[in-house]
């Protein structure tokens, strides 16, 4: 008899409703745990990813490593969700933004608790593991 392949489910563990099943980047999950937000770089031309990718576009190929997302970004954009996706009804309002940390940009949520006028384009955010009531993981976006 052959062996049973056990299913990598770790994405069930991301955020407050996973869509994702299994992809090649599962390990973003235990770098989460950790306290760690991962991106992925390719090892052939430098080019990093935000979420992270198991392929370059750009290469054509899956020579990648990980690389923490420290530091600060610059808020480009972002918008206040009075409606959102299945799911997320609960978590309404939040707040959806990007963050340019220069290589690469993450996409993300701004933590509860950030009043609205504190919120101004350009200023530094980082982003940080938040841990969920129900036990899952995903990071935030906070004010420096």
């Amino acid at each position: 008899m052959g062996k049973t392949k056990e299913a990598d489910d770790r994405f069930k563990k991301f955020g407050t409703v996973s869509f994702t099943a299994i992809t090649k980047t599962n390990d973003f999950i235990d770098y989460l745990e950790q306290n760690k937000v991962m991106g992925t770089r390719c090892r052939d031309c430098g080019m990093q990813f935000f979420p992270p990718r198991a392929d370059c576009y750009r290469c054509l190929t899956s020579h990648m490593e990980w690389f923490e997302v420290t530091g600060t970004g610059k808020l480009v954009t972002y918008s206040k969700l009075e409606y959102g996706p299945v799911g997320f009804e609960k978590d309404l309002p939040y707040r959806i933004a990007l963050l340019d940390y220069g290589n690469y940009k993450v996409f993300g949520r701004i933590t509860d608790g950030v009043q609205d006028d504190a919120i101004k384009i350009g200023m530094e955010m980082k982003t940080t593991v938040n841990r969920l009531p129900n036990g899952q993981v995903n990071y935030v976006f906070q004010p420096v």
